[in-house]
């Protein structure tokens, strides 16, 4: 997957209604950036807050660039007007017990426990809990962690019956993502010297 697909890789779960709007609104501009967004709420705290998640391509997401996002979003947001009262525009990374938007986040945390919902019934369920054990382009597979009498161990989820899903905080989850974020901050800074020197 070159760096523009994985850029432009649709997400599995939508926003509905003004969220869906104001997604449609910023997403654009998010992507030419370099950014993936992961989800848009507007919530009813402080007044009203519109809460923005987003990340790099990497997974990484720093103070800075939250605030270069927000700087570029809100003269779009602006002008498109979607809100029609004053908000609180408050830009975040998607942090260590992220939501699940996309394939990709499930072939990256794979391993991790994870909590979903779906839209249909599935096993006679609609909400699962358990460690990621396999993914392919349709679905993913959950070992769960917690197991009713005469249910099978292991589920199938398709992509396409996914409502919700979210990472659950872990000592592995965390000791894996501060691992992850050591290794995309190492990268970056070689290419920033390789840029560097290039110039020389």
């Amino acid at each position: 997957m070159t760096e523009l697909q994985e850029n432009h890789e649709p997400r599995l779960i939508v926003e509905t209604g003004v969220d869906l709007r104001i997604a449609e609104i910023i997403e654009p501009v998010i992507v030419s950036m370099g950014y993936k967004l992961v989800r848009v709420r507007l919530l009813n705290q402080n007044g009203l807050t519109l809460q923005i998640m987003a990340e790099k391509n990497d997974g990484t997401m720093t103070v800075e660039d939250c605030e270069t996002l927000s700087m570029a979003i809100s003269p779009v947001l602006d002008v498109e007007d979607p809100v029609d009262k004053a908000y609180h525009l408050e830009m975040s990374s998607p942090g260590i017990d992220r939501p699940m938007v996309r394939k990709s986040d499930f072939s990256r945390w794979l391993g991790h426990i994870v909590k979903c919902e779906t839209s249909i019934l599935i096993d006679n369920r609609k909400r699962f809990r358990g460690k990621i054990a396999d993914v392919d382009a349709d679905g993913f597979t959950l070992e769960r962690d917690q197991i009713a009498y005469g249910e099978e161990p292991r589920v199938v989820i398709p992509f396409s019956a996914l409502a919700e899903a979210k990472l659950i905080l872990t000592d592995d989850l965390i000791r894996d993502a501060l691992r992850a974020d050591k290794l995309a901050k190492a990268e970056a800074a070689n290419q920033n010297e390789q840029q560097d020197e290039s110039f020389e």
